[in-house]
């Protein structure tokens, strides 16, 4: 019992805390209500031109970046310069290789022709001689040429 009598007035101590609570809750509620604040337009209309400025600055550097991209766009390449050098470097020497080859096969096949001309008429030389020393044989090598023909 003498606990339950403690407890009561732990209670009652407690209301009378939770009284005075709600009171003062309501005069500053009551305070609260009575008091107003004015809205200027002033600092609204400050605060929303810095907001402003701060978004157009935003908006312009974007703008230059996408600029600038586009700019790098148009002038970028598919194929790499050192690259683009580099089989032009070897088309040319390709092309030079092909250059002399040719020239030097067609000397060479113009040596060769004039030296077949060389042995051709040093050849005709050398049977009109034997022929003439021999003519009996320049008789038969006549039959055989007409027989071949």
């Amino acid at each position: 019992m003498k606990k339950l009598d403690e407890i009561m007035e732990l209670m009652t101590d407690e209301m009378a805390d939770f009284k005075t609570a709600i009171l003062k809750l309501e005069v500053l509620s009551k305070q609260l209500s009575t008091l107003s604040i004015p809205i200027s337009t002033e600092a609204l209309d400050k605060n929303l031109n810095a907001f402003l400025g701060k978004q157009e600055e935003e908006n312009r550097l974007k703008v230059e970046v996408l600029k600038e991209i586009e700019r790098k766009l148009k002038h970028a390449r598919i194929i790499p310069n050192y690259l683009l050098i580099l089989v032009c470097s070897v088309g040319i020497i390709s092309l030079s290789l092909l250059g002399y080859f040719g020239y030097s096969l067609h000397a060479r096949q113009i040596e060769k022709f004039e030296l077949y001309q060389i042995l051709t008429e040093t050849k005709n030389d050398r049977y009109q001689e034997y022929l003439l020393k021999n003519p009996e044989i320049q008789v038969d090598f006549k039959r055989w040429l007409e027989e071949k023909k």
